[in-house]
């Protein structure tokens, strides 16, 4: 299956360089175990994924109505063990609750010992103030209030008192940019939860030039915690890149261990403490699982590493030049294709088209990682992404005439436009697009 799939990536790309990494016995050799080793430690600050602690803030600041949210400090994730607990809005400076009018109390009235026609009428007493309104009350400290309605208060699981509606989550919808990458992902409108994560990331080479990587990973719903599993793989991913790169592992080489690195934490997942399910033999035998797809573009060289169906496409600038897939599916439709058993068209409208035969996960078989490298001949992007984009724009032409034309210059404006098309067109999965244009271009983060 690798050998079929590389050979026809690179049969549709121009300028293919060899789809089998260096060998450890390589001039890269001796930086590539570096690379597999360097996935631990603390979130590398250069990676910029999701920030799940900035859910807390962002829910505080939606209560308080302090206007834009508060921009996450850029880290790579790590493997989450779940949301963060937000906190609830800071405890007000003001009084807590409505007080008494001030000034000075009135004098007692006085009652005259005889009628005069000078005396003083008595001050009446002043009205108590009404109690206010639940909607204006000032919430206790740790209260949350719900970020729809901003009546309610939110309950521990998650919902509005008031509206019933459910909270949204930081991995509902987040956006990442780079000079040189961006990466845009949402929970789609049928999906309870976004199982898919992103890691992208600027790095160097060991001549000082740059290298820009972007890391895309879709949980496998059928599996136990598969929003974990993706969040494990893209940083972990992305940290042996970023290691292995600056030291002279090649890039085809760096992206094949990094492979090897992910499926490592995906494996770790499943013998996690506290994980096991005595009661469910099921669940314990269905450990998380994830695809992979990552790029790696620098030096004039385009890199590609993928397990799974997540893709890879090009796209030249040249728009009279044709756009081309650069990954083959681990699936069952890709099978029954490469083996000349169904057409294409056949092989996509059956119902077991979309099921996988590779993974990262510690039920997967033998670990087959693929990776390729071109030298394309012009400017152009590359857009990585899972199947929530490409189910609705599946051919390499399709996806083009849906990416705007500027792309090079406004990835996060392309990410944005893919992830939109996704949705218009039902959003059934989750869609995660990362855009990185090549040659990568310096300095322009904030291009949308």
């Amino acid at each position: 299956m690798q050998a079929h799939a590389q050979g026809d990536a690179q049969s549709r790309a121009p300028h293919a360089e060899a789809s089998v990494p260096p060998s450890a016995g390589s001039s890269y050799g001796s930086a590539a175990h570096q690379a597999a080793a360097s996935h631990g430690g603390a979130p590398d600050p250069r990676i910029v994924g999701y920030d799940l602690a900035a859910e807390a803030a962002d829910r505080s600041a939606d209560a308080r109505g302090s206007g834009p949210e508060p921009d996450p400090a850029p880290t790579g994730p790590t493997a989450p063990s779940g949301p963060t607990a937000p906190s609830g809005p800071a405890e007000p400076t003001g009084p807590t609750g409505p007080q008494a009018p001030g000034g000075p109390a009135s004098p007692p009235a006085q009652t005259p010992t005889a009628p005069t026609p000078h005396a003083t009428p008595t001050t009446p007493a002043p009205t108590p103030p009404s109690p206010p309104s639940p909607e204006h009350q000032t919430p206790a400290q740790g209260t949350r209030i719900c970020a729809l309605c901003h009546a309610g208060t939110v309950t521990g699981d998650g919902y509005c008192e008031n509206c019933g509606h459910a909270q949204p989550r930081e991995r509902d919808h987040m956006e990442r940019e780079l000079p040189g990458v961006a990466a845009v992902t949402d929970r789609g409108h049928r999906h309870h939860r976004n199982e898919d994560f992103f890691a992208v990331a600027e790095g160097a080479l060991p001549d000082g030039s740059p290298a820009v990587l972007a890391i895309v990973c879709d949980g496998v719903s059928s599996a136990s915690r598969p929003d974990d599993a993706s969040a494990a793989a893209s940083g972990v991913a992305a940290r042996s890149l970023l290691a292995a790169l600056p030291g002279g592992t090649h890039p085809q080489r760096a992206m094949h261990d990094a492979i090897l690195a992910a499926a490592k934490s995906v494996n770790a997942l499943a013998a996690a403490p506290n994980q096991a399910q005595q009661h469910d033999p099921y669940r314990q035998q269905n450990a998380p699982a994830c695809t992979f797809v990552g790029a790696v573009v620098g030096g004039g060289l385009l890199v590609i590493g993928w397990v799974g169906d997540s893709r890879a496409y090009w796209v030249p600038d040249d728009r009279g030049a044709p756009a081309v897939r650069l990954t083959e599916d681990d699936s069952w439709a890709a099978q029954m294709v490469a083996n000349n058993l169904m057409s294409e068209a056949e092989a996509y409208a059956d119902d077991r088209a979309h099921a996988i035969t590779g993974w990262l996960g510690a039920d997967a078989y033998e670990l087959e990682p693929h990776t390729a490298s071109f030298k394309p001949d012009g400017p152009g992007v590359v857009v990585v992404c899972t199947d929530g984009l490409w189910n609705y724009a599946e051919a390499a032409e399709q996806l083009a005439a849906v990416l705007p034309g500027d792309a090079h210059d406004r990835p996060l404006h392309s990410a944005r436009t893919l992830v939109a098309h996704a949705l218009a067109g039902g959003g059934h999965d989750n869609v995660t697009v990362a855009v990185v244009p090549f040659p990568a271009p310096r300095g322009r983060a904030g291009s949308a």
